[in-house]
């Protein structure tokens, strides 16, 4: 009887636990889709010019942030 009780116990949550993984695998994979987006990746180009275009930020961080982008960018297409 005891064992029962345990098994039964265990299942209660394990049960929630995999639907938590699934979920966070979900939201990982979909977090993912979006770092990799080459509209959103260019979309973040375009706003990147325009803040150097405002002198909201300097040519070395352009530069820098301009880099990281076109290798994920890159990266997306290979």
């Amino acid at each position: 009887m005891a064992f029962l009780i345990d098994d039964l116990i265990v299942d209660l949550f394990k049960v929630p636990l995999d639907l938590s993984l699934e979920v966070l695998q979900k939201i990982a994979d979909m977090a993912e889709d979006e770092y990799r987006s080459p509209t959103k990746i260019k979309a973040a180009l375009m706003e990147l010019q325009l803040k150097l275009e405002m002198d909201e930020i300097s040519e070395e961080e352009y530069a820098e942030a301009e880099k990281s982008l076109l290798a994920r960018l890159e990266e997306g297409t290979n």
